[in-house]
This record gives structure tokens, sequence and C-alpha cells, in this order.
């Protein structure tokens, strides 16, 4: 039998003689109403004593609309806290619990919040700051700082702004350490120093702040001199340049001399002590020499003097270039070979050259004996 038979007035729903259908769909809103009445406090009257409202069919009531909205309120309080997350709860704005990944349930909002914090991501911010170093000289410096955040408690609540204070304290950081350093320590070797140096002193900054950040690195990209000044600036570096690269030609040169004079200096001191050394050997021999031959003249007298005063006579007029004579009231011819005089006074003279002059022996008189009845020769040498 159709279900809108025309005539018996009922629904698919509604039970007719003896037969048994399917429950009523108003007797199921209706109780579902009073447990929602229950639980707000009470039931809405309305109706006839059947709790029917008027219409046919009836229709939704408003209990019905407040608990799908309350249900829908309480689905809301499900989130989903990722791996690389953390959840922070709070009431009504205080701190309640730290959720760890998964899928969890707090009271919705405005009970209870939840922020969630990326603790395995790692966030960068650049700088570019002009600041002076220790030798009063205008450098401009960028500056990039990674973190992450580590503890999503003390970055929530310990600091109003943690990633500005990180900013702040990464200025405030580099600019000290800059500040004790020389330019030239920061443009060569000292650039990763500087850095590391840095990024102790911002850490520990923020450990004293209870940011909840750990700075994972800091790269000094790049320090150099302002635009405006890097003409200016690269004629003092040439300038340097310029000296260091003499200064390092003339620690060659010096590198180079100085070992050579010393050496000369040496040598110089070796001959003059062998010099000195033939010197007293030769007063030795001298002074051994007149010895011997003031024995021989303690033995003959006129001997040794007329030896003597031949010797001397023969290295004098060995080294002279002109014999004068006197050759009056002799008819004799002298013959004078000259080449071989000559040849022999160059031999006498390389051969007294090696004798020292304060050493040499004066030429002793004639002995009377030997003058008696010569008064009409003379020799004259004239050098």
């Amino acid at each position: 039998m159709s279900w809108n038979e025309s005539g018996n007035n009922k629904n698919p729903w509604n039970q007719g003689g003896g037969d048994k259908g399917p429950p009523d769909l108003d007797q199921v809103v209706r109780d579902l109403q009073r447990r929602l009445s229950s639980v707000f406090g009470g039931k809405r009257g309305g109706g006839d004593g059947a709790g029917r409202t008027g219409g046919s069919g009836g229709g939704i009531g408003p209990g019905l609309i407040v608990g799908a909205a309350l249900v829908v309120w309480l689905l809301t309080g499900f989130y989903k806290v990722d791996d690389s997350e953390r959840g922070v709860v709070m009431t009504f704005g205080e701190y309640s619990t730290t959720t760890l990944p998964g899928l969890h349930w707090r009271i919705p909002f405005p009970v209870q919040t939840v922020e969630k914090i990326n603790v395995s991501q790692v966030d960068r911010f650049p700088l570019r700051m002009r600041m002076l170093t220790r030798d009063e000289t205008l450098v401009q410096v960028d500056l990039a700082v990674q973190f992450r955040r580590t503890d999503p408690v003390a970055f929530l609540f310990n600091v109003r702004n943690p990633e500005e204070t990180l900013a702040d304290v990464a200025e405030s950081a580099i600019r000290e350490v800059i500040g004790k350093n020389d330019l030239d320590f920061i443009l060569t070797e000292g650039r990763a120093e500087v850095a590391q140096r840095t990024q102790q002193v911002i850490q520990s900054t923020l450990n004293a702040y209870g940011t909840g950040i750990e700075v994972t690195q800091v790269n000094l990209q790049e320090a150099n001199f302002p635009q405006q000044v890097q003409a200016a600036v690269q004629d003092a570096i040439k300038a340097r340049e310029d000296f260091e690269r003499l200064q390092l030609e003339a620690q060659a040169y010096a590198n180079d001399i100085v070992p050579r004079a010393r050496g000369a200096a040496a040598r110089q001191i070796e001959d003059a002590m062998a010099y000195r050394d033939r010197l007293i050997a030769v007063a030795d021999g001298e002074a051994d020499r007149f010895v011997n031959l003031l024995a021989a003249y303690e033995q003959a007298p006129a001997v040794t003097r007329q030896r003597l005063y031949l010797e001397t006579m023969e290295e004098v007029l060995g080294r002279a270039s002109k014999v004068i004579m006197d050759t009056e009231g002799s008819g004799n011819l002298l013959y004078l070979p000259m080449d071989k005089l000559l040849e022999r006074r160059g031999t006498t003279a390389e051969r007294a050259g090696t004798r020292d002059s304060q050493a040499s022996i004066r030429p002793l008189p004639l002995p009377e004996s030997t003058t008696d009845g010569r008064d009409d020769r003379r020799a004259r040498v004239i050098r």
C-alpha cells in the first residue's frame, strides 16, 4: 500500500491500525529537545500537552539548533600538531600545557587557545650597519643571523617580541665586537673570529633575557668601506701596500748585504791578524839578525863594519837610476849597461818592498880605516 494513499491521512512514520511502523520523527526530536533542555536548565513550553506544536507535520525547534551549534563548537576544539611543532595551550591567555605532535582536543575558543611554534625550522634575517673600528675607521658590515625557537613557552611569554629583540641584540653584539678590533684584522684573517665572537655575545644575551631562541650560525658576509669613502680608502690601502712592499724589498736587500759585509769584515780582520803575525815574525827575524850581527861584531869589529857598509851601499845603489862618478885623473872608459842596471833595480826594489820600512837598517858610516886616502873620490846617488 502506498504511503500517501488517499483517504488514510497518514504519513510513513505514523502508526495506523495494528501495524507497527518506524518511530515518529517528531518524537525523536522532542526527546532530543528534552535532553538538551535538561542540560541548559529546563524545558521550553509550547503546543499542547503532548508537546506538539502547531502546524501540520511539526518543525525543527530552537533546541535542535542550539544543540547542533554546541556540537559544532565542541568539534572546533580538535587540533593537530605537526612533527616539527609544539602546541602551547592557554586558558584565557594563561599558559596551561604544551602538547607534542599528534591530534589533540582543547576547550574551544574563547576558553582555550593554542599557539603552534615550529621548533625545527631555522629562520634567517640580515643586518646592514655602519660602525667604527678600534682604529676609528668607518666600516659597513653585512651580517646574516640564523636562529630557531627551542623553548616555545619562553618564546611566547618571556619577551614581548622575541624576533625584534634578537635583531637589537645582534646589532649591539656586532658593534661591540667590531669596536674591539682593527680594520686590517676585520678585513683579512679576522672575519671568522669576528662572526664566532658575535654569535657568542648574541647567545649569552638571549639566554639572559630568556627568549627561548638558539642562534645556530652568524655569517659576516661583507665588511667594507661605505661607498662615499671607498676611493680615498683604496688610495690609502695602495699606499700601505706600497709601504709594505718597499719594506720587504729593503729587508731582502739587508738580508743580502749584511752577511756579505760581515764576511768582508771578518776577512779583513783575518788579513790584519795575518799581517800582524807577519810583521811580528819579520821583527823577530830582524832582532835575531841583529843579535847574531852583534856577536860577529864583537869578534871582528872592522870586518863587520866594512861588510855592513858594502851591503848597504849595494842595496841603496841598486835602486838608483843614475850613477855619477868622479873620473878625474883616470883615462879609463866606463861602460854602463843601462838595461842590466834597470832590470837589477826592479828586482832589488821588489825584494826590498817585502820588508817593513820601520824594520829597515840605516846604513852605517864608513870605518875610519877605509876612508883614509880616498877623499879625492866621491859617489853620489840621485834618486
